[in-house]
């Protein structure tokens, strides 16, 4: 009886972001080009019914156990549609492509986000989106570090906004500088952040473009692994040094705070590596985690006021832009750096 109480606690927020989910998914169907993705689109649902009607203490339960809970949910599943062998098939000049992009991202964005006065959760969730796979890796290191409600829309605002500018503007530049389909599947793949972004301006170019991209955005989605791994480390490393200067015996618990959720991810990405997840299991699997991600993201548009968005100030959104105009200008000068020299 008290666990069925506890349980109809979550129903109603959770069924309320279920609603928005599937609200959005059908208006995205509703689009001729993939140009936003559900996810954005629950999101900004989420905002607005916040805005004229902040959630109370009947739906709040629910809501942050979908925004919370099954958003670790949703990041295993997604690792039963992921093939470890993928990053093989792309070969090394996307592994190129991509390490040069994550530290320029992770690198020259720390300095951006220093500069800009920005918290460092937010500035590397920007980061994150930018430089591994948008909302995905948003949403998978956003647990990791504590990030609130409003970093993680901030992060996600930031990079659908570039996400848009690129799909109209890359195709154009691709051919004004002779990129050949491969290569400008490579940049595309590389440079451009949502999945649905990335599928959007590599088939503007060529289905062979759009083929190569897609292969490349599920290489930079691998990048997550380590990637939370690391920030898992880091916010412990903060924790540990904030009980010290705060003169406190503040005791670091690593099991209570690692990621096990990714460890999920992992194993996931391993069975299904090695063939044991056959393609239609591991297909269904993957839609059921980009709708769960979906209602997750519809969640935290929930807990988002568009008030608290204004009080930050532009500084997020221009950290957006300096992130994603770096990763472009980087991911295309080693591109044409290696064909300069034939590796391409």
């Amino acid at each position: 009886m008290k666990t069925f109480k506890t349980i109809s606690r979550f129903i109603p927020g959770f069924a309320l972001a279920m609603i928005i989910a599937l609200a959005a998914k059908f208006l995205e169907g509703l689009l001729p080009i993939p140009l936003i993705g559900a996810s954005v689109i629950a999101m900004f649902i989420g905002m607005i019914i916040n805005y004229f009607h902040k959630p109370g203490d009947t739906l709040s339960p629910g809501i942050r156990f979908t925004s919370k809970k099954i958003l670790k949910l949703a990041i295993i599943l997604l690792g039963a549609s992921l093939n470890i062998a993928t990053v093989l098939t792309v070969g090394r000049n996307s592994l190129l492509v991509m390490l040069f992009t994550l530290a320029t991202c992770f690198g020259l964005g720390y300095i951006s986000g220093k500069m800009l006065k920005l918290n460092w959760k937010m500035s590397n969730l920007i980061s994150a989106g930018t430089g591994i796979c948008g909302g995905s890796a948003i949403a998978a290191i956003a647990p990791v570090i504590d990030a609130d409600d409003l970093d993680i829309a901030f992060g996600l605002s930031a990079t659908f906004l570039f996400d848009m500018a690129m799909i109209v503007l890359f195709p154009i530049f691709g051919h004004a500088i002779g990129l050949n389909d491969v290569m400008y599947g490579l940049w595309a793949g590389t440079a451009v952040n949502d999945t649905s972004s990335v599928v959007a301006a590599g088939y503007a170019f060529s289905e062979m473009a759009g083929d190569y991209a897609t292969m490349v955005k599920l290489t930079r989605t691998l990048a997550i692994i380590p990637t939370v791994l690391i920030f898992a480390l880091i916010n412990i490393r903060l924790k540990q040094k904030a009980g010290e200067s705060s003169k406190e015996n503040v005791q670091v618990n690593i099991k209570s705070i690692f990621p096990w959720f990714i460890l999920g991810f992992v194993l996931l990405s391993l069975v299904n590596s090695l063939g044991y997840i056959p393609a239609s299991v591991g297909n269904s699997m993957k839609e059921i985690s980009k709708f769960l991600m979906v209602a997750a993201l519809a969640g935290i548009g929930l807990n988002t006021s568009f008030k608290d968005m204004k009080n930050a100030g532009p500084a997020p959104m221009l950290h957006g832009f300096i992130a994603s105009l770096l990763v472009v200008i980087v991911s295309i000068g080693v591109i044409l750096f290696e064909r300069s020299y034939g590796m391409l």
